[in-house]
């Protein structure tokens, strides 16, 4: 079996996610992870907050809290909703750990030693107001290309391009709002991006055929407008320092690494502070170093973190002159909006993850989001579609099922799976079914097609459903007791096949079903085609308890308290 390794863009440290957040990184991970762990294969899923940079010092002093302080309490509240989400991470790390900071350090050694990297003076904006230099984030004002009012000094959130503070327009500081800005000289380290051009360009055609096309479109559009020489360093108090040995003036001043610098070499650093934690039995350079023939690396984000991950990191990568392993495969999303407009942390537009969790289990929204991923555009969110979604799949389809069969089989039989006849051409029908739905969601889960995947497990809860209306053990009953009892014994093992098979989308419900049937030696860990024919993995005589309902219905009323809570059609 492969050995995968599975990173998704890391979180930023500043405030809780929304839900386009969650679908467009975190959960597909954790969705592919899992299935992937069912089907035999070695996997390390790895994330972290991303701590740096200057959205945590206004954060920070915002809250009247040191730095530190606000980004240790800032990552335990996220991982706490990660939690919530059953994010089934290998290690949930920090950027702002030791590990980090020195391979962060050791890259822009290398780096310099090989000749990508210059220091230059250049001319930045200054605040006499604030009596310090302004980092990008710390200017804002008008987007030059779209025109939009809120953009940063380092990208446009509105439109995705990257800028630098003197791109903008009324341009103003964001630490005091003073328009009183001027422009000094000062030095900063540069990645020669450009001298690294070409070998980016050789290694993005190696891939780009097996990507999605919007991650290979957007990677070629990079490459086609030319890679820049690119600053590096920033002037802020929080970030992995200039190493004195390498560059004591910069030292000195103080300069940290731009945070797009060492976010990405967080992954390594974060692998390396799960290894310590074990380091008897942990290699992490066993998944980082000289390991391309061995992993199979998948990266998970939206697409406005393509260009980083596509050329960026790759280039930061490539210029090191060391055997670091490269992305195989970069999965993009596009955006999940709310009603038509974005989500956004800044603005507080949409529904954030720990409300959502406040609101309804993880399952719903797992379920949900997975089922309507932004993969071949971008998707919207609505409190109509996700309580319709709700209704129809998880509660009709799925619960429904579960209780009817159950409540009924203990009912008419007790609480032990009845025995019944033997299996005859209905059950023969539903078995090849089962298969065939079975393999294709297998072949769209291999090919990381959520929605599709998500639309053929559907279709696996579906047939059992048409198989229960055909049958109709209800009336069966009254004519042959053994013929109802193989029928409810067949549903009752598509349950368990449910349980097995839900479990990346669904793992709490799918724990509840597993547990109905008292097992003893329950270690299916995936679902065979054959034996997806048979159905026999709850055998006659096994004890079964009728759990709670799976998945309540949602209301008119329920739908109306949250359009009032969160907005509806006007956002």
């Amino acid at each position: 079996m492969a050995r995968h390794l599975i990173t998704s863009a890391l979180p930023y440290i500043n405030g809780i996610k929304h839900l386009g957040n969650m679908v467009g990184s975190m959960l597909p991970a954790d969705v592919y992870s899992r299935y992937l762990r069912q089907r035999g294969h070695d996997v390390l899923y790895i994330c972290a907050t991303d701590e740096h940079g200057t959205p945590a010092e206004l954060a920070a002093k915002e809250q009247g809290l040191a730095v530190d302080e606000f980004c240790a309490q800032a990552h335990d509240a996220q991982k706490a909703v990660y939690d919530g989400f059953a994010l089934a991470f290998d290690y949930f790390g920090r950027s702002s750990s030791p590990e980090n900071r020195d391979i962060t350090q050791h890259f822009a050694r290398k780096l310099n030693e090989n000749g990508f990297i210059e220091e230059r003076a250049i001319r930045q904006v200054y605040s006499p107001a604030d009596g310090r230099f302004l980092p990008d984030r710390y200017v804002e004002g008008t987007c030059p290309h779209c025109g939009y009012d809120k953009a940063r000094g380092d990208q446009c959130e509105n439109c995705t391009r990257v800028l630098d503070p003197t791109d903008l327009i009324d341009p103003r500081s964001a630490i005091s709002g003073s328009t009183d800005l001027e422009v000094r000289e000062t030095k900063h380290l540069f990645l020669l991006q450009s001298k690294l051009q070409h070998e980016v360009e050789a290694w993005v055609a190696r891939h780009e055929d097996d990507w999605p096309q919007l991650a290979s479109s957007i990677a070629r559009k990079w490459l086609n407008e030319g890679l820049h020489d690119r600053a590096i360093t920033r002037d802020l108090d929080w970030g992995v320092p200039v190493p004195a040995d390498t560059w004591p003036e910069l030292a000195a001043e103080g300069k940290v690494f731009y945070v797009w610098f060492d976010a990405p070499i967080e992954y390594i650093g974060a692998t390396k502070e799960w290894a310590d934690q074990d380091p008897e039995n942990r290699d992490w350079k066993a998944w980082w170093y000289d390991a391309d023939e061995t992993v199979r690396y998948t990266e998970f984000m939206a697409k406005d973190n393509v260009p980083f991950h596509t050329v960026m990191f790759p280039a930061t990568e490539l210029g090191v002159r060391e055997p670091w392993k490269k992305v195989d495969y970069v999965k993009a999303f596009n955006w999940l909006t709310y009603y038509g407009g974005k989500f956004s942390t800044s603005q507080k537009r949409g529904v954030f993850t720990d409300q959502a969790l406040e609101i309804l289990p993880a399952d719903y929204w797992r379920y949900f989001l997975i089922a309507n991923a932004p993969e071949s555009d971008d998707s919207s969110f609505t409190w109509e579609h996700f309580t319709a979604t709700v209704n129809k799949d998880l509660a009709d389809t799925l619960g429904n099922f579960v209780n009817r069969v159950l409540s009924f089989s203990k009912k008419r039989f007790g609480e032990e799976v009845p025995a019944g006849g033997e299996p005859g051409a209905a059950e023969a029908r539903l078995g090849e079914e089962i298969a065939r739905l079975l393999a294709e969601y297998e072949e769209h889960m291999e090919a990381l097609q959520f929605r599709k995947a998500a639309a053929a497990l559907r279709a696996l809860w579906s047939a059992g459903n048409s198989y229960l209306e055909e049958k109709a053990p209800w009336l069966e009953i009254k004519t042959d007791k053994d013929g109802a009892a193989l029928t409810l014994r067949t549903a009752m093992n598509l349950i368990h096949l449910y349980a097995v098979v839900s479990e990346p989308f669904i793992p709490a419900t799918a724990k509840v079903m597993r547990e109905a049937f008292a097992l003893a030696d329950d270690t299916a860990v995936w679902v065979t085609a054959e034996e997806a024919k048979a159905l026999v993995f709850v055998p006659s005589g096994t004890p079964f308890t009728v759990p709670p309902v799976l998945f309540a219905k949602l209301t008119d009323e329920d739908l109306a308290a949250y359009k009032e809570r969160f907005g509806g059609e006007e956002g």
